[in-house]
């Protein structure tokens, strides 16, 4: 339960700071949206926790385990990470959209994928995995709205520009390279000995 909480926390941290980081470039703040009470946030706490045990039950339950000893870490991971991104399409309802916001679905929660699935692989717990997923999660869909339940905690006040293309790039960059390496080389350095 430790490396549950920890990993939540530093997920949420990391969720922050992307959610946050957007909407100083995109110039809109956050308000406090006075409709959504307790009993609206324990509900979407509890959605968002549902919906990460069971995408982490799914896709780094007893599947890639059994992976894990055919193919290895390494393969195994890369093969839920795949699967993870294929799933998004149909989550988020891509298909029918064009090949580029195909693409970044597909890499932003692939790395995503890549991270959940290498923590499972390390630490021999589902519980690490289902820290760091619920932890982003529940900030960007609870917190800062920005899912798909709607207006909850805080919503934009409306002002919105588009990000330019550093800007863009920096929390792409951000979302698929600097967080999912982060969390990988603490696993990596932190858990060297321990195999499936």
């Amino acid at each position: 339960m430790k490396a549950f909480s920890i990993g939540m926390i530093v997920m949420a941290v990391f969720c922050l700071i992307n959610l946050l980081g957007q909407a100083y470039f995109k110039e809109f703040n956050y308000l406090r949206n006075i409709d959504y009470g307790i009993k609206e946030s324990l509900n979407g706490i509890w959605w968002t926790f549902k919906a990460a045990l069971y995408e982490e039950l799914i896709f780094r339950g007893a599947l890639l385990y059994l992976l894990i000893k055919r193919l290895g870490i390494n393969w195994a991971c890369i093969i839920s990470a795949i699967a993870f991104g294929i799933y998004h399409w149909f989550s988020y309802q891509m298909f029918g959209r064009s090949l580029v916001p195909m693409a970044y679905v597909f890499l932003l929660t692939g790395a995503s994928g890549w991270m959940f699935a290498y923590a499972f692989a390390k630490t021999k717990s589902i519980l690490v995995p289902l820290g760091l997923h619920f932890g982003w999660i529940v900030i960007s869909i609870v917190v800062l709205s920005s899912g798909p339940l709607g207006d909850s905690l805080y919503v934009t006040d409306g002002k919105d520009v588009d990000l330019n293309g550093w800007e863009q790039l920096l929390f792409f960059l951000w979302q698929t390279l600097i967080v999912p390496g982060v969390i990988t080389w603490y696993i990596f350095k932190n858990y060297k000995r321990r195999e499936v």
